[in-house]
């Protein structure tokens, strides 16, 4: 245990900057995920989308109105760059295909999963959790609404955290509020910073 203040941040520091994390989707959970991440200090990201920023999203997503229609690859490159220059990306514009999903992520220390859809999502985990066994991998579930933040928990499975609400409804139910996606999106960031330096502090 390091006992001196400034030399455990450095330290801290000297370990996020060298750490890799990947993000699958860059929607409300990973666009935020993502800026959280550059603020803390992560060298280096691994970022995956197919999608473009539109209007609507804005609400709950990190991104500008001059960004709309940019692929959302590009338009978090271009933020990202903005608060730190120095992170290193590693991107794909891809949509994600069942079979091929953890070719993306062999090299990082954590994934993020952020990913709308829910087939998608739990194909993604399997997949993950099946080739990448030893990979830990923070997922998110129950993001809509407004009321109780104090129902998200964490869930510990093997390598798999899950940031959940039980009691959220479907978002053919109820609708995303910027508020509840950051918490969970900074929430599955946290969790990633603190599976990266578990053994190492």
């Amino acid at each position: 245990m390091i006992s001196n203040k400034n030399k455990k941040y450095d330290y801290i520091k000297n370990i996020l900057s060298n750490s890799i994390v990947g993000i699958a989707g860059l929607g409300g959970l990973g666009s935020n995920a993502a800026i959280a991440l550059t603020r803390l200090g992560i060298g280096n990201l691994v970022l995956i989308d197919y999608d473009i920023v539109e209007k609507e999203n804005l609400n709950r997503q990190y991104y500008f109105l001059d960004q709309i229609g940019m692929n959302k690859i590009d338009a978090m490159k271009e933020n990202i760059k903005k608060i730190n220059p120095n992170v290193k990306l590693t991107l794909h514009k891809k949509r994600l295909k069942k079979g091929s999903i953890s070719t993306y992520f062999k090299k990082v220390d954590v994934i993020i999963e952020a990913l709308d859809d829910a087939r998608i999502k739990t194909e993604f985990i399997e997949e993950i959790l099946l080739k990448l066994p030893k990979k830990p991998i923070v997922a998110a579930s129950g993001v809509t609404g407004y009321e109780n933040p104090d129902r998200i928990k964490t869930k510990k499975l093997g390598k798999l955290y899950l940031v959940q609400d039980d009691l959220a409804l479907s978002t053919d139910e109820d609708m995303l509020y910027a508020p509840r996606v950051c918490i969970m999106a900074n929430w599955e960031a946290n969790l990633a910073v603190e599976v990266i330096l578990s053994d190492k502090i």
